[in-house]
Parts: structure tokens; C-alpha cells; sequence
């Protein structure tokens, strides 16, 4: 069969145009070229550079008891206990993150993708957005532990004697943390409600179906990759950040509940980062061989919830195309 017989059955009478050849192009095009292709590879050799290295020496000294054991206070981190509750806590500080941006982000993404009225409204979101994402963490951290030590927000954190509100916990970490992966929740809903033909909404008002029906049954469903892809990017920044957890949650080695409901989640605990910072080189726990372990462990955990998201969504849009 030829190659014009496919054509002519989409709709395409010509042939395939033929692949151009750069060495036809002019000079500086040809070198534009290059540099593109060398900075695509110094990427990929970066990244795995970054991974192999890390799992040259993660494994070196990674071990089944740090995994499973909890660490213990000491002045020398290097013989004293595993780190279980960092992991722990990377995990609920990321699940409780995640909780709170996803469904902010994709309520904010179909308003200005689907309504964006009045119009100065959705330009000062969408300058809100921006400036959140432009935000360091740091300056996030100072400004959620001074909203959340006020006393109207006591019931996150334990209170201390004289009705001092503490201000650390992993509510108050989470909801602060979840402004950095905020953006890229909303940008990449955004871009796939964007890239949804505008004949599919009309073939949905057409059989009678609302606005907000079309939204519910037609685009969201269509846009679950681009939904878990947001996702999956917000909540590696998440288990990556140091900052927050350090100044909202204590940065303490093990989890410390308080009394009362969710006790846990109203107490103090760490992360893989704030674990990995306090044992490094510039740290003060003295275990460099635990900071490259934990280091490996909090790569591995980012890439599974990457596989896993994406995973999820996939399924998701088969399932939905099936009905």
C-alpha cells in the first residue's frame, strides 16, 4: 500500500510531505540546531548524573533497619536509629498538601478557562497565581507561621502555657505547603481545557446540557491526564521543600502528637528533607552516610508518586473513553 492510501482515508487527497534535511539549511540555523540538541543532552546527562550518583551512594549505605527503625535523639545521628518517622512524615505532609491544592487549583482552572467573568477579576487570579508561584518557600513559611500563631487558629496546634499558640503542625504546614504545588495544578488544568476543541462544547449545549453539565460530564473527565500530570509535579515540589517543614513543623526527629482529635496531625515531626539538611555536611546530626540514604529513599518516593499519578489518570481516561 502506498503511503498516499492512508492519507486519502483521513480526509488527506496529497502525499506526506518529505522530511526536510537540516544539511540544506543556512549556516546559523545549522548551528541553532546544534546547540539545541547540546542542550537537550547536557539535560539529560544532568539528570542522570544526579540519579546514578545518588544511587551509587544511597545504596551504599542504605539498609533494611533504617527503613524500619526511628531515629533517636542524640548528638550523633550516625549510631542512633533509622528515620521512619521522616518518611512518615514526607508522606502525610505530601497527602495532606495534595488534598488541599488539588481541588483548589482545578476549581480556579475552569472558572478562568470556562467563566473568567468579570474580566478584571480573573486578571487579578491570575496575577494572584503568579505571584505564588514566584514566592519562595521561605517567604511562604514566615508568613503561614505568623498567621497560623494568631489564637483564631489555635485548634491546629497544641497551646502552650499563658494561651501561647504554638503554630507548628502538620495542618499548618500542609495548608502552606500546598501554595507551591497550587500553580502547577492550575497550569497544567488550564492548558488541557485549552487544548479541548471548541465543537465539543457545543456538541454537548446542542443535546441540551448545561454549562456547568459540560463541565461536569464532558471536560473534566477529558482532562484527567492533564489533572494528574499538575498533580504529580505539586507534589514532588512538595516532598522536596525544606523551608516549610522546617519552620511549620519543628523539624523534629520523631513525630510528636499532642492530646486530643488528630492528635498527630496537630503535632510537630520532620521530613526526608529536613532530615537529609540536618545530616549533611551542613547539618549538626554528623551521619553524611544517613543524609545520602535518606536522599535516595525521598528520590524514590518522588518518582514513585509521579508513576503512580500517572498511572491513575491513565486508567481514568481509558475507562472514560470506554463508556
Amino acid at each position: 500500500m502506498s503511503v498516499e492510501a492512508p492519507n486519502r482515508a483521513l480526509g488527506n487527497a496529497g502525499p506526506t510531505r518529505p522530511m526536510e534535511s537540516s544539511a540544506t539549511w543556512p549556516r546559523a540555523d545549522r548551528v541553532g540546531l546544534g546547540l539545541a540538541w547540546a542542550a537537550g543532552m547536557l539535560l539529560c546527562v544532568v539528570a542522570g548524573a544526579i540519579v546514578l550518583y545518588m544511587l551509587f551512594r544511597g545504596l551504599q549505605y542504605l539498609s533494611f533497619e533504617l527503613l524500619v527503625t526511628r531515629p533517636e535523639v542524640a548528638n550523633d545521628q550516625s549510631r542512633s536509629g533509622g528515620f521512619l518517622d521522616p518518611i512518615i512524615g514526607t508522606l502525610m505532609l505530601t497527602v495532606l498538601g495534595t488534598i488541599i491544592a488539588a481541588p483548589l487549583g482545578v476549581a480556579a482552572a475552569v472558572w478562568l478557562s470556562e467563566y473568567g467573568r468579570p474580566s478584571w477579576l480573573a486578571r487579578l487570579v491570575e496575577s494572584g497565581i503568579e505571584v505564588v508561584a514566584g514566592t519562595p518557600s521561605i517567604v511562604l513559611a514566615i508568613f503561614g507561621l505568623l498567621i497560623f500563631s494568631q489564637p483564631l487558629f489555635a485548634f491546629l496546634s497544641f497551646t502552650a502555657e499563658g494561651n501561647a499558640v504554638f503554630g507548628r503542625s502538620f495542618l499548618a504546614a500542609g495548608a502552606m505547603i500546598s501554595l507551591i504545588a497550587l500553580p502547577f495544578v492550575v497550569g497544567a488544568t488550564r492548558e488541557a481545557l485549552n487544548a479541548i476543541p471548541s465543537h465539543v462544547r457545543e456538541a454537548s449545549y446542542a443535546l441540551g446540557k448545561t454549562k456547568a453539565a459540560t463541565i461536569r460530564r464532558v471536560l473534566l473527565p477529558a482532562v484527567r491526564p492533564g489533572i494528574g500530570t499538575g498533580t504529580a509535579l505539586g507534589m514532588g515540589r512538595i516532598a522536596g521543600d525544606t523551608a516549610i517543614p522546617i519552620a511549620l513543623l519543628g523539624a523534629t526527629l520523631q513525630l510528636q502528637a499532642v492530646d486530643g482529635p488528630l492528635g498527630t496531625l496537630r503535632g510537630t515531626g520532620g521530613t526526608l528533607t529536613t532530615y537529609v539538611y540536618g545530616n549533611s555536611p551542613a547539618g549538626e546530626g554528623n551521619a553524611p552516610e544517613k543524609a545520602y540514604a535518606a536522599a535516595f529513599v525521598l528520590l524514590l518516593v518522588v518518582v514513585l508518586l509521579n508513576f503512580g499519578v500517572d498511572l491513575i489518570s491513565r486508567r481514568r481516561q481509558v475507562t472514560s473513553w470506554t463508556r
